[in-house]
């Protein structure tokens, strides 16, 4: 390729998490004079990614919109294979990004790679070294590294994960772009008093006198009996005088479904709709403590200093496990109640937990991907 001609990088992404991580990498991106930077939304979640495109100030070129009601997986990876393709087809990139483990981001690098068309992986590298859990993500996870020529692990223990395994591309060690969106996002919300109360406004009124349980649920392993343990222990919870929580519900009916039906009308436990990203940074900033199966808000809420209860038995994220500022909890109602319970009344065990530590990235990761993409020099994340 004439140097003097861009690479035309296409930015591939369907999921609310996938755009909060690509969208500080986007900009970049964009920025560089040395890319043309294509960006196409899926649609995955439609709703949710709309919401993150703006508030990024991000334009997709192409949306593909592959959501159809109670599809399944075959469904949707079959849609979206036919619609990428012909995204490849029309659009012709020198390189194709991905990130994560969505269905979106497997189809994408597979597509991608039927072409011979180079794929680069932000956040490769996690594992559980389990099929099932999380399902099915760890599978998308492997697949899209085994077709990858460019793999950015977010850590060494990534990075150590990807060599174990005897891949054919380069692996980098960038940090997670999350931390970038994260530190953008913070630093425009504490910068701006307006805005602090513009988002305190749009959130639930909350009891000073309560601490904040925050709140996220979405992983499919938790489906059916696993919500119901769920929605059991914050059922207990809410009944205690020292609590109040907020749990912004996913549109996903099968998590909806459960939730309504056995939180609903529950004193001090606000069921509200999903947020914007901006409005869950800042309640984020609130929480004394964070219940989750989410992977992102395992890595966001120890660069705050909140503790992390991960609803899960295990995690592809064990470096804030070991470091002690996460917790796994699993779906079990009494383990969950007791441990949340144990953290609002042992400070010292709360204060071990919330020290802020943050092995996850340092806020440069998007520009070490972009200087791996131009065949830059390359100084590797060290936590």
């Amino acid at each position: 390729m004439d140097k003097s001609t861009p690479i035309k990088v296409l930015s591939i992404f369907g999921t609310r998490p996938e755009a909060i991580k690509m969208a500080p990498l986007v900009k970049a991106l964009q920025a560089e004079p040395g890319i043309d930077a294509i960006v196409c939304a899926t649609g995955q979640h439609r709703q949710m990614l709309a919401q993150v495109l703006d508030l990024f100030d991000i334009r997709a070129d192409r949306n593909l919109d592959v959501m159809v009601p109670d599809q399944t997986l075959n469904g949707l990876s079959s849609r979206l294979f036919a619609e990428i393709d012909q995204l490849l087809a029309d659009t012709r990139p020198d390189r194709v990004l991905v990130h994560g483990d969505t269905t979106t981001a497997m189809v994408a690098a597979l597509a991608a790679f039927h072409r011979r068309i180079p794929v680069g992986h932000v956040e490769a590298g996690l594992r559980t070294h389990d099929l099932n859990q999380p399902w099915p993500e760890e599978m998308n996870r492997r697949t899209i590294d085994v077709v990858s020529d460019l793999m950015f692990a977010p850590t060494e223990q990534s990075r150590r994960n990807l060599e174990a395994e005897n891949l054919q591309g380069r692996v980098l060690v960038t940090g997670n772009t999350v931390i970038d969106a994260l530190q953008m996002t913070v630093a425009r919300i504490d910068g701006d008093a307006a805005l602090r109360r513009r988002l305190d406004g749009e959130l639930p009124a909350l009891d000073p006198a309560r601490k904040l349980l925050l709140v996220t649920g979405h992983r499919r392993e938790n489906f059916g009996e696993g919500f119901r343990q769920i929605c059991r222990a914050l059922a207990k919870l809410a009944q205690r005088d020292d609590l109040q929580i907020v749990y912004p519900v996913h549109l996903n009916p099968n998590v909806r479904g459960p939730v309504m039906q056995e939180l609903s009308g529950l004193r001090h436990l606000h069921l509200i709709e999903p947020l914007d990203y901006f409005q869950f940074v800042r309640l984020m900033q609130q929480a004394h403590v964070i219940l989750t199966d989410s992977g992102g808000v395992q890595e966001e809420a120890p660069a705050l200093g909140k503790p992390v209860l991960v609803m899960r038995d295990v995690t592809e994220r064990p470096e804030a496990v070991a470091a002690g500022t996460v917790k796994l909890v699993g779906t079990d109602m009494g383990r969950i109640v007791d441990t949340v319970a144990t953290l609002q009344s042992e400070q010292a065990l709360w204060k071990s937990f919330a020290r802020k530590h943050n092995p996850y990235g340092d806020g440069h990761a998007c520009q070490r991907i972009v200087d791996a993409i131009l065949g830059r020099e390359f100084h590797a994340f060290a936590a």
